[in-house]
């Protein structure tokens, strides 16, 4: 608390008050001698920055003179500029902006003084700084937090629009104020939502896939956590890397698209993998969403369907004149190993053998692992069903 002996006298008041345009002109000079930063901004700017300058030079001026028992209200000095300008001059720019404005302010005030009163109005200056620091740092603050609510909202919308499959021109702005306009090698990840609050999941979210060079949207669908990767050379990777923040359960990876508006098919191929994966009791984690088609299929995944018929069933049918799916279905079906498969198609041993080799060329799956086996096998149960048909509403 500052004794009467330590405030300025009136003759010391008056003359820094006859002084304050001068401060004010001498401290945007010193900026633009000084600050590279602040000459490279448009000349709009530049007015708006000489205008907190003033506007914090003319509010020091009037606590200055008044009663400095009472706190400095200082709300005003950056009231003056819009808050768009902390997109223009960043955080440290401002504070390089207070140094200057009070540097010139301190440098000068203790030849306006009169003799004895050097000390106490450089510290009164001291002290209003310090206020004005805090000040900056909560506008600053402020902006950030607004800044984030909105880029959160937005990310959601657009994470919903990918997953609807609604590439229009609304998601097309917002993915790009996200800055997500050029973003290429998409990939989706989908988790289950961790056990108790999850504010904090999305920030370790994004931290985790900056950490490996990748972008992320994400948005949390009551028991799923979809994770919209971009730039993204190892799917599996980010997915790994993903993990520890997300629930247990499965987590599924969609498969790779070249940008975001193509990104609904690795969203619905995810999500519909992260349903079905629980009737793969051995699922790994993470696994890709195509190592699930047989899973989805059976939960009436179309797309999945589609894909078994076009990778297995199709290959084995053109393959050696249908031997290699007579084959497949003759050792799925009967379960009697390779001597009980070449009796059932009076063929010798070694052809048996050499057409599961041929079927794990054709199809990428191996009849002897079970997991690829029972692929195989609902690819071929679901061939025989034939085509789905869809009934029509009238």
């Amino acid at each position: 608390m500052p004794t009467a002996s330590t405030r300025p006298s009136a003759a010391t008041q008056a003359a820094v008050a006859r002084a304050g345009g001068d401060l004010g002109a001498a401290a945007v000079r010193e900026m633009e001698t000084h600050l590279a930063w602040f000459r490279g901004l448009s000349a709009e700017d530049r007015s708006w920055v000489g205008l907190v300058a003033q506007a914090g030079i003319t509010s020091f001026l009037e606590w200055f003179g008044g009663d400095q028992d009472r706190p400095a209200v200082i709300a005003d000095v950056f009231g003056t500029a819009p808050r768009e300008l902390t997109r223009s001059i960043s955080l440290a720019q401002t504070l390089d902006l207070i140094r200057t404005v009070i540097g010139v302010v301190e440098r000068d005030i203790a030849g306006l003084a009169v003799p004895g009163e050097e000390d106490s109005a450089r510290a009164a200056v001291l002290r209003y700084s310090r206020e004005v620091a805090f000040a900056a740092a909560e506008v600053y603050a402020e902006a950030a937090e607004a800044r984030g609510a909105w880029d959160a909202r937005l990310e959601s919308l657009v994470v919903d629009a990918v997953i609807r499959g609604e590439a229009d021109d609304s998601m097309q702005s917002r993915a790009a104020a996200l800055g997500w306009g050029a973003v290429t090698a998409v990939a989706v990840v989908v988790g289950s939502t961790p056990q108790g609050a999850t504010g904090h999941v999305m920030g370790e979210l994004h931290r985790t896939a900056r950490r490996v060079g990748s972008e992320l949207l994400v948005a949390i669908h009551g028991p799923r956590v979809v994770c919209i990767g971009g730039s993204v050379a190892d799917p599996m990777a980010l997915a790994t890397a993903l993990d520890p923040h997300l629930g247990e359960g499965p987590l599924v990876v969609g498969p790779t698209v070249p940008h975001l508006f193509a990104a609904g098919r690795s969203a619905r191929a995810a999500i519909s993998g992260h349903q079905a994966a629980p009737a793969w009791p051995a699922v790994p984690r993470p696994v890709a969403s195509d190592d699930l088609l047989a899973e989805r299929a059976l939960i009436g995944d179309g797309p999945a369907r589609n894909a078994l018929s076009a990778r297995i069933v199709r290959p084995l049918a053109e393959a050696s004149g249908g031997s290699l799916l007579e084959t497949a279905a003759a050792w799925l079906d009967g379960g009697l190993g390779v001597e009980g498969t070449a009796r059932a198609l009076i063929v010798h041993p070694n052809t048996v053998r050499y057409r599961l080799a041929g079927i794990e060329k054709a199809t990428g799956y191996d009849l002897t692992d079970p997991h690829d086996a029972q692929t195989v096998r609902i690819a071929l149960a679901m061939h025989r069903l034939g085509p789905v048909i869809r009934a029509t509403s009238r």
